[in-house]
């Protein structure tokens, strides 16, 4: 298609056809079956997933690309010319929702975290998603607790879908070279740690606990929870040491002590 790739939309253009077929495996669409690709520039995915007999859904921010894509495709593609990040994915796919949206895409890694919360609030919608992204990213999706890449991004990750890594890519698979590797992940959603309805309270705890990771949950806490006595009262129900760091939690324990917090919130309230 030769498009040229703009540094400004963080297009890095997948080339290598070995790694664009070890992805779409991976994803392993069904005949027939919706599959909503994130980003697909020169529509290195796009073609392999219509060969496989899937229907896809593409969302493409950049117009070149659009334009180029529904030329190559025609009527194959449906391609909408849209931000992701404006995108519901239920409303774009009109089959096989009961089951969930499954999603594909080589995503920019200066908008990853954007569009991976953006994935997380619409959960409900989104059975599995396969995304490659920076290798440092991926190393943080599935991070275990007391290691330095555990921090926001994995617990909210892993509370409500299955992270696994499936694989590495080289910089010289992409155009143009970026200069980290890349790492295909795939993310299946499910509700791990029983989230409903603390959704708010859980990401704030996260947030405030890993916004001061050096100290105490007892002191980073204090954004979120200001009166001492109810922090206490708090630890003390959950029978979580308040001496302890949020690197040192597990996300069991993350939704735990949102849980508290939630049914302490709505009894002040009542």
């Amino acid at each position: 298609m030769g498009i040229a790739p703009k540094k400004s939309l963080g297009q890095n253009f997948l080339v290598d056809r070995r790694v664009a077929e070890r992805i779409v495996e991976a994803l392993d669409p069904g005949q027939g079956e919706t599959i909503l690709e994130i980003g697909p520039g020169e529509g290195a995915l796009t073609g392999l997933l219509l060969d496989r007999g899937a229907r896809v859904v593409a969302v493409e921010l950049d117009p070149r690309a659009a334009a180029a894509l529904r030329e190559k495709f025609g009527g194959e593609l449906t391609v909408l010319e849209r931000d992701f990040l404006t995108v519901e994915p239920e409303s774009v796919v009109d089959e096989g929702t009961s089951r969930g949206v499954r999603v594909i895409g080589n995503i920019p890694y200066y908008i990853t975290s954007p569009i991976l919360f953006h994935l997380f609030d619409r959960r409900e919608q989104i059975a599995e998603a396969t995304l490659m992204m920076q290798r440092e990213v991926a190393e943080r999706l599935t991070a275990e607790p007391r290691t330095k890449e555990y921090g926001i991004l994995s617990v909210v990750t892993q509370s409500i879908t299955h992270p696994e890594r499936l694989f590495n890519v080289a910089p010289g698979c992409f155009f143009p070279r970026p200069k980290v590797t890349s790492t295909v992940v795939r993310l299946r959603f499910e509700d791990r740690v029983r989230l409903e309805g603390i959704e708010q309270e859980h990401r704030r705890l996260v947030r405030s606990a890993f916004g001061k990771r050096r100290k105490t949950l007892n002191n980073a806490l204090r954004e979120v929870i200001p009166d001492g006595r109810a922090r206490g009262e708090l630890f003390e129900r959950s029978g979580i040491d308040p001496g302890r760091r949020a690197e040192e939690l597990t996300t069991v324990e993350f939704a735990h002590l949102a849980r508290l917090f939630a049914d302490a919130g709505a009894t002040q309230q009542g």
